[in-house]
This record gives C-alpha cells, sequence and structure tokens, in this order.
C-alpha cells in the first residue's frame, strides 16, 4: 500500500489519532453546517442538451432566437376534453378564461396566451379536436423563470378553471414544457428526505437482523449521517459560488450511494476487526492490524469508483455530465472517511461495539461450518462444472442485451396519473400525432435576403420538397405559386432567416419520427440545391424531435466512450493493485460479464412480466458506471484476501480460504447494497424504478454468483499454482 497512506491509518487506529480524528470530523460537520449552505438550496435540473451548446437542434434554436426574438419561454398546453361533444356551455367557459388570460388579472409571469375569444365561430371550430371532445389551449411564460414562479403561473390557471365552472364534468390537463417542468420538481419534492428515512431505516433492519448487535447496527449509520453533513455543505458551497451545477438526480441517488458504500466500508473493517481481536489484547493495536489488511482494499476500491465517475466528465449529454462532480465530492470523502472517521469509531468503541457477541482474546475459532464454508468446498471440487453452468447462464443473458429497446419520450416515465402525462396522452389521441411539436425548419443565409419573386417561387419549391419527404404530413406556409408575399410570421426581421413549420406523421418522440428528422437533415443540402438556393444558405432543424434525435446521438456516442474508458482505466488500476496482467482482466471479465447479463435479464423481466415496450435510454449508462465501480469492491476485497492466504497454502485452498473467510461479510454488504438502491423502487419515476431493480438484481447476482462462485472457480482453473501470481507478497 502507498505509504502515505499505511501512516495515515496508523494514526487513525491509534488511541491519541483515533480521538483526534473523531474531534476533527465533528468539527468540521458542525462548521460547515453553520458557515455553509445545504446543497438543496443551489440544486438544479439539468435539461437534456449539450455541455458544449454545439449540438445541430441547440445550433437552430440559438439562430431562432436571434432572428425571431421573443420574450417567450416555456410553453404549457392547457388541454380540455369532455367525453361526449364540448356543448355551446363549455365553448363560453373557455372564451371567458381566454379573457382572463388576456386581462391584466392574468398570472404575473404570462407573457401570450391563444386569444381564443377574439376568434370567430369557424375559426374557434377549426381549434377542436375532429370529434370535437377536446381543445388544445397554449399559453407562455416569461423565459428564464424558477420551478416556484412556474409553479405559482399554471396554479392561478387551475384555479381559474375551476371558478369558471370547467371543472364540471370536464377533464383539464396541464402539459407540454412548462407542465412537465412543474411536474418533475413536484415529483421531486421531499425526495431526498423520504429516500433518506428509508435508506437508513433499510439499513438498520438488515444489520439488525444479520448481527444481531445494537451498537453494530447503529455506527454505520452515525458515520453515514457525519459524512452526509459534509457531502451536502461542500455541495452547497459548489452551488452557491457556481462552481459546478449540482444536479438534483444526482444529489438523490449520491445519497443512497453514500450511505450504502460506508455501509459496506464499515462491515469491511468491523468484521476484519472482531478477528483481531480475538489475536491481541488491546482494541488499539487489533484496530491496527485490522486496517493493515484492510485499508489496501478499500483504497482502491474507492480510487476505482472515483476513477468511474471521474470518467462521466468526458460525456457531452449534460445529465450524465453534471453526475460527474457530484458524485466524484461525495467518493473522495467517502473514502477519506472509510481510512479515518470508520477505524478511528470502531477502535474507541473496542468490544464493546460488538455486544452482546462480544469477542475475546484466543477465543476459540471453532464454529458451526457456515454456508460459504461449504460453497467454498464445493468450488474447490468442481470449478469446471460449477463455472462452466455459470458461464453458460450468464451468456444467455448478456446475449438478450442486444435485444433491448430504448425510449425517448421523457413522460413515459411518468406516473400515469399525472396531470402532464395524461395531458399530453389526450392530445396524442385526438389530434394528429405530429401537432403535439411540430419541428422549426429555419432557413438561414449569411447575408441579407432579397425577399423578390424569384426568391418566393424558390421557397415556394423548397416548401414542396419539404413536403414530399418520406414521414412529413404537411409544411407551413404552404406556399401557393404565384404568390408576392411571405405570409405574416414566417421572414425574419433582419431578412436573414425564414421558418417553416413541419407536421410529422409519427409521434414526434417515436423513433420513426427521429429517423425522419435525420433524414431531413441528411438531404438538407440535395434540398436546397433543388430548390435553387446557391451557397450561403443553410437548412437548421429545431423543436422537440430535433432535440431528441440530438440526444440519442449523444447517448450513444457517450455510451461507447464510457463503456471503453472505464473499462480500461479500471483494468489498469486492478493491474497497479494486484501487480499481476491476468488477474485483473479476469476480474474486469467477470464484472463485465455481470453487468451484461443483469441488464439482460432484466430487460427480459421488464419485457415479458412488466409489459413495458421499451425503457429510458439512460439506464445502460448509469447501471453500467455503478454496478461495474460497485462490483470492483468485492472483487477487490475477494483477492486480496485470497492473495493473502496464498502466502501460507496451496493456491487452490487460498481461494476456498478466501471464499469462506470473506463470504459472509461480502454477502452482507451485497444485500445491504442491493436494498438501498432497491429504495429507489418507491421513487415516482419509471426511470428511477428501473434503475432501482436493475442495479439491485445486478448486485445480488454479483455478489452471491459471481464473487461467491464464478470468480473463484476461474481462478482455481486459470492458475494451477500460485506461482502463476506475479506477486504474492502481502
Amino acid at each position: 500500500m502507498l505509504k502515505p497512506f499505511q501512516k495515515l491509518v496508523k494514526y487513525t487506529s491509534s488511541s491519541k489519532g483515533a480521538k483526534i480524528t473523531i474531534t476533527a470530523w465533528i468539527l468540521v460537520v458542525l462548521l460547515l453546517s453553520v458557515f455553509a449552505p445545504s446543497a438543496k438550496d443551489y440544486e438544479t435540473n439539468s435539461s437534456e442538451g449539450s455541455v458544449k451548446g454545439n449540438t445541430p437542434s441547440e445550433l437552430a434554436e440559438q439562430i431562432m432566437k436571434e432572428q425571431f426574438p421573443a420574450n417567450d419561454g416555456l410553453t404549457a398546453l392547457l388541454v380540455f376534453h369532455r367525453d361526449g361533444k364540448m356543448t355551446d356551455t363549455d365553448r363560453e367557459k373557455i372564451t371567458e378564461l381566454s379573457k382572463w388570460l388576456a386581462s391584466d388579472e392574468k398570472p404575473k409571469h404570462l407573457v401570450s396566451a391563444l386569444p381564443f375569444h377574439e376568434f370567430t365561430s369557424t375559426i374557434q371550430d377549426q381549434l377542436f379536436s375532429e370529434d370535437r371532445t377536446t381543445l388544445l389551449f397554449n399559453v407562455s411564460l416569461e423565459a428564464g423563470l424558477d420551478a416556484d414562479q412556474t409553479n405559482d403561473a399554471l396554479d392561478k390557471i387551475s384555479v381559474k378553471v375551476k371558478s369558471v365552472g370547467l371543472d364540471d364534468g370536464m377533464r383539464f390537463e396541464i402539459t407540454g414544457p412548462a407542465g412537465i417542468s412543474a411536474d418533475t420538481i413536484s415529483l421531486f419534492k421531499n425526495a431526498d428526505l423520504v429516500l433518506m428515512l428509508s435508506t437508513v431505516g433499510l439499513i438498520f433492519i438488515i444489520l439488525i437482523a444479520i448481527y444481531r448487535s445494537p451498537i453494530l447496527a447503529i455506527t454505520p449509520l452515525i458515520i453515514a449521517g457525519i459524512v452526509y453533513g459534509v457531502v451536502d455543505r461542500i455541495l452547497g458551497l459548489a452551488g452557491k459560488n457556481e462552481w459546478f451545477a449540482v444536479d438534483s438526480s444526482a444529489v438523490s441517488i449520491m445519497l443512497v450511494l453514500l450511505f450504502a458504500v460506508l455501509t459496506d466500508y464499515s462491515l469491511f473493517v468491523f468484521s476484519r476487526y472482531r478477528e483481531e481481536l480475538k489475536r491481541h489484547a488491546t482494541k488499539f493495536e487489533a484496530m491496527s492490524e485490522a486496517m493493515h489488511y484492510v485499508s489496501e482494499p478499500i483504497l482502491f476500491s474507492g480510487g476505482t469508483v472515483l476513477l468511474a465517475m471521474l470518467t462521466l466528465f468526458v460525456t457531452v449529454f449534460e445529465p450524465y455530465n453534471h453526475f460527474a462532480p457530484v458524485f466524484s465530492v461525495a467518493v473522495v470523502v467517502i473514502l477519506f472517511a472509510g481510512l479515518t472517521l470508520i477505524p478511528s469509531i470502531f477502535a474507541l468503541l473496542g468490544r464493546k461495539a460488538f455486544w452482546p457477541f462480544v469477542p475475546k482474546v484466543k477465543e476459540s475459532s471453532s464454529r458451526k461450518e457456515g454456508f460459504w464454508s461449504k460453497m467454498s468446498k464445493q468450488v474447490m471440487k468442481k470449478p469446471a462444472l460449477l463455472g462452466g453452468v455459470l458461464l453458460i447462464i450468464l451468456l444467455i443473458g448478456a446475449f438478450n442485451f442486444t435485444s433491448m429497446k430504448y425510449s425517448f419520450n421523457l413522460l413515459n416515465s411518468f406516473p400515469e396519473d399525472i396531470s402532464s402525462r395524461q395531458g399530453f396522452e389526450l392530445l396524442e389521441d385526438h389530434y394528429p400525432a405530429g401537432e403535439l411539436a411540430p419541428v422549426t425548419v429555419i432557413l438561414h443565409s449569411d447575408s441579407e435576403i432579397s425577399v423578390d419573386q424569384e426568391f418566393l417561387e424558390k421557397v415556394n419549391v423548397l416548401s414542396k420538397e419539404l413536403s414530399s419527404q418520406s414521414g412529413v404530413s404537411s409544411v407551413s406556409p404552404n406556399m401557393i405559386d404565384n404568390a408576392t408575399k411571405l405570409p405574416r410570421g414566417y421572414l425574419a426581421e433582419t431578412n436573414k432567416a425564414i421558418k417553416f413549420q413541419i407536421i410529422l406523421n409519427n409521434n414526434p418522440y417515436d423513433l420513426e419520427a427521429l429517423e425522419t428528422v435525420q433524414k431531413l437533415r441528411d438531404s438538407g443540402e440535395k434540398l436546397l440545391e433543388k430548390s435553387g438556393f446557391a451557397s450561403g444558405v443553410q437548412l437548421h432543424f429545431a423543436g422537440q424531435t430535433a432535440g431528441q434525435l440530438d440526444v440519442k446521438q449523444m447517448n450513444e456516442r457517450d455510451m461507447t466512450l464510457l463503456f471503453s474508458i472505464v473499462t480500461v482505466l479500471l483494468t489498469l488500476m486492478l493491474g497497479f493493485q494486484t501487480k499481476s496482467i491476468l488477474m485483473p482482466v479476469l476480474m474486469m471479465g467477470t464484472i463485465l460479464l455481470s453487468y451484461f447479463a443483469s441488464m439482460g435479464f432484466g430487460w427480459w423481466i421488464f419485457e415479458h412480466l412488466m409489459g413495458y415496450d421499451a425503457i429510458s435510454y439512460r439506464l445502460p449508462v448509469y447501471t453500467f458506471i455503478f454496478m461495474v465501480a460497485l462490483g470492483i469492491d468485492y472483487n477487490i476485497m475477494l483477492v486480496s484476501r485470497i492473495r493473502e492466504e496464498a502466502a501460507k497454502h496451496p493456491w487452490r485452498e487460498a481461494v476456498g480460504k478466501g471464499v469462506a473467510l470473506t463470504g459472509g461479510v461480502i454477502s452482507s454488504a451485497g444485500l445491504i447494497l442491493a436494498a438501498t438502491f432497491a429504495v429507489l423502487m418507491t421513487q415516482p419515476l419509471q426511470e428511477l424504478f428501473l434503475f432501482g431493480f436493475t442495479m439491485a438484481m445486478g448486485i445480488l447476482l454479483d455478489t452471491f454468483l459471481i464473487r461467491g462462485i464464478f470468480l473463484p472457480a476461474v481462478l482455481i482453473l486459470t492458475h494451477r499454482d500460485k506461482k502463476d501470481i506475479l506477486d504474492i507478497n502481502v
């Protein structure tokens, strides 16, 4: 182990050092709680954009703002629906609402609304759905509003809808970007507190059930609480000083990770501490010896997790990138606590920590043969059979990974009864699918456009060419031959841009719609050429579908890059720790096989048992980062103990002893880690439910099958003699 860390853990395990360490941690927590804000005060919601803001759709939006400036921010879509046809009374009430939205009494941050009350009956009729059961009514809010201001404006609209009597037998929902934003905030309101209480309660129950010691159960939670106090305030300082974005989703998942990992580290420490208390008279000597063996695995496991989190900085998709600083800060503090706070607290508690089962010096270690002792013997006897059977099972799961289907519709992740989702589904049922989110096409010129008859003819040809493309339902303005001017609002005041609006045939969030926009982008130059436009003119595509196409491409890019970089870097880290070439390859190989098998089996369950057509495109990345990084913890703990035993026993026996001695603590840690991630299944977002389910299943598979059976079997088969290990000195 690196000497500075060796000196550090030796100091924190001593009588004086333990007291100073605990005092220092408590002082830091107190100072930060007084002078630093909480992360909750500065949490943000990452957009589904690029951190560089240079995707084609984002560039199109920038041109749109420059050429067609407006004070509009988020748009809310008000959806009115009656099971039967709308009545004249309904029309009168909607007209009354429309007048209010245009008056001085309207919500403070409302910029504009559909002037329904100014339209003739004929035009009003055209706004209803074909079956006359549904009306779409759009309003725009100011740009740059915070969540509270958005919620306040939408709440006032809802109150007014009730006051005019539109809630009498009629459904009213608010969807669109503003509605989705408001619902997202309401879904996560107080989520961190619920997650923390659920996680703490679950960990305490599991620890009590496994170790039957109240002190052992409560101590890791106290440690986690202290560490959380530090991490929360550091993130608060970062948000206040704008060092980096404090993503709310990242903070929620970080909370689960923090309690789970610190509990794991506590298990690793006090399990070895209990062994050493039977050999040493003083509690500080016992802790010093325990940390001599445990600190290196903790250091390298924490280092690999940190390395995995740091790789998120190479991503361009904003939600992935914004996870990097939050988790990196948390992992650094967690790792430091694992090497200082955990050993110092347990060293001071000494034997009392294990009450009522207090270990005594030279206490007989003979006990009834446990599950992992029996399993280790089976692995030693039949490594080829057990390893082969598990390999086939895992490959079947991994093969199913290739059939996964992804959804790019955020609303699919919302609960079915939430307003923004219900409103969107009503619109989808009663209006042409593409009208839910039209695509804006911008014809942009480097120089000022001369809008003469020749130019209008080119625009007319371009409009027709766009209309003829596969997947396009209609284009506006729908130019007519010999037109003498463009319709109002389609020509920029600078005379450098013209905008078109495209209605697609498909739902704007379906893969078919994304493919249509991709084809339009690819054929942009040909369309301009056919229309007679010279160089210096470009087509740009903006809107929800164009944005989701960029999300899809960023996700594919980030997945490929992350999977490659994390695999290489963590393999190198394992090589540095084991001082071997074959060992880290085997360790990383089993982790990757475990990941792909977990994802494959998870998809089979989601598709065939839960009835999902697709899952969130983010799921593979999030599960990869956490499952791979955390899986290495148990790999390192197991292999470190095997290498320790290999110095005293033949290789096959060393592997068996390693499994028997670490099986209990690793399985306990795995159960706790799986249970804490399963807490995410209580959250209302489908994405978090699936993430929690997949992580829990993957960790259990990894803990009991990969770490307990498959990896030991592989190590026995690939290392016939302990000389095969390049370095077994421990």
